[in-house]
């Protein structure tokens, strides 16, 4: 689960969305390319939650179609990306939870989040339909699991059957 405590927008920016996009948007930019840079300079193998791709191609414009972000402010963040995606490399396996919107809200309501309680439909069905498309182009590594069906707390061994997967995706195992 991806940590918000830390994060200065995120409350402001469900409470306004149109006012905070861009603000909020440029804060995950740069808080993933500071990833990034850690993951690089590490040796451990990391699992992120979010991909930097995610907010480029997907959330920010979602916002700007929405007209909840501004033509001179998406520019402006497609800009900033385009700058730091040279020298960014691909991951070497993209793993794509597939939800539809009522596991979404579902999961949305079990983090408990009072900020997120004014999430619109509209706003998730927008987000998944930008997912689907994006998923649809990646040219990299993918696997993708519906998570409809899937309950890591009732059933353990969901985990499990994922994480063979994901081994044997990146290491060529049976």
């Amino acid at each position: 689960m991806e940590d918000m405590d830390d994060n200065p927008y995120i409350s402001d920016f469900y409470e306004d969305m149109q006012r905070w996009s861009f603000n909020l948007q440029v804060y995950f930019l740069t808080t993933r390319w500071k990833d990034i840079q850690k993951i690089r300079g590490g040796k451990k193998t990391v699992i992120q939650d979010r991909t930097i791709y995610e907010d480029a191609y997907i959330f920010a414009p979602n916002l700007h179609a929405m007209g909840l972000m501004s033509t001179r402010d998406f520019e402006n963040y497609k800009q900033l990306f385009d700058a730091i995606s040279n020298q960014i490399e691909t991951p070497d396996l993209l793993i794509y939870l597939r939800a539809g919107i009522p596991k979404l809200v579902h999961q949305i309501q079990m983090r408990g989040r009072d900020y997120e309680d004014a999430i619109r439909l509209d706003y998730l069905k927008r987000l998944n339909e930008r997912y689907e498309a994006w998923i649809a182009n990646y040219t990299g590594k993918l696997l993708i699991f519906n998570v409809d069906d899937i309950d890591f707390q009732e059933n353990p061994e969901h985990a499990a059957e994922i994480i063979q997967k994901v081994e044997s995706t990146l290491n060529g195992l049976f």
